[in-house]
């Protein structure tokens, strides 16, 4: 009998989400970075395993939002945690509750959705600490079960996915069998982009990028055309971006060209361009247009 689990992964800022995700897909569907704010949008992972299929959704991280842009991706987050099956509370090994966290848990209690915990980057801690962390939570919140992992080295992985087992509903599944995620192929190229921003620039600069596919299409010869868009929101990113002697623009894009042509499976030929379009992150019209909706 075939059964389904829709799962919410939650959490601040760079927890570990996004690598979770990847670690349990096999595949890098999802962006990653040091950095905060990495992931804007719900993405959709899709995991087989027996006759159950798991659909995983990473979040935004938890944040106080500055921007209008900051404001959609918090929606996102309480969106997400409502309507599923099981929610992932991923916190760090740290043995106190943050303000993010509390938050979450604030809001968890009021769905009434199991929620489990998973204590991430467990290869850096040692046992104490641990036990201190889950003394510190299990006081806070009643969690259907708590989970030491390490997304990274992909500890714990079977662990969570044999107690999330139970969540599954009987029922066809949802996603078919060689599909791992709902994203479209242009969308992952376009996020495939900004990551490699998020990698080489400082500071603030590459949260102010967004990226746009304005051409994707495929040759005769099996060669794969993209031309991408990057917007900055001020004239001395653009200057930032390109680089001296445009070195940091074919820097991010030969980076981002070796990515797409793993993620697609075929040669790519791609085109960068960039262009200021000034505090769009607090502009409805180009969030919306950046696909951010």
């Amino acid at each position: 009998m075939t059964k389904t689990a829709m799962i919410t992964i939650a959490g601040r800022p760079n927890v570990g989400k996004s690598t979770l995700l990847n670690a349990l897909v096999g595949e890098k569907i999802a962006i990653v970075s040091n950095k905060p704010q990495t992931t804007r949008n719900r993405i959709t992972g899709v995991v087989n395993r027996g006759e159950t299929q798991f659909i995983f959704m990473d979040t935004p991280g938890f944040h106080k939002a500055r921007t209008r842009l900051g404001d959609y991706m918090v929606n996102v987050v309480r969106q997400s945690v409502a309507d599923v099956d099981a929610v992932l509370l991923m916190v760090e090994p740290i043995a106190n509750i943050g303000t993010q966290e509390q938050m979450l848990l604030d809001q968890l209690r009021e769905e009434h959705i199991p929620t489990l915990l998973l204590i991430n980057k467990i290869d850096t801690v040692e046992k104490e600490t641990l036990l201190a962390v889950i003394a510190a939570y299990s006081e806070a919140f009643d969690f259907a079960a708590v989970i030491p992992l390490s997304a990274r080295e992909h500890q714990g992985l079977d662990t969570l996915l044999d107690e999330l087992d139970q969540y599954a509903e009987e029922g066809p599944h949802l996603f078919p069998e060689d599909m791992n995620s709902d994203q479209p192929e242009k969308q992952v190229v376009a996020e495939i982009i900004r990551e490699k921003l998020l990698w080489n620039l400082d500071r603030e600069i590459p949260h102010g990028t967004a990226v746009e596919i304005t051409r994707f299409s495929e040759r005769d010869n099996g060669i794969l055309d993209v031309e991408a868009t990057i917007y900055c929101e001020k004239a001395s990113h653009k200057g930032i971006i390109i680089g001296k002697q445009g070195q940091m623009l074919k820097k991010i894009s030969s980076q981002a060209r070796a990515d797409i042509e793993r993620f697609m499976g075929m040669k790519t030929y791609l085109e960068t361009w960039v262009k200021v379009k000034e505090n769009w992150r607090d502009n409805m019209n180009l969030i919306r247009n950046f696909g951010y909706e």
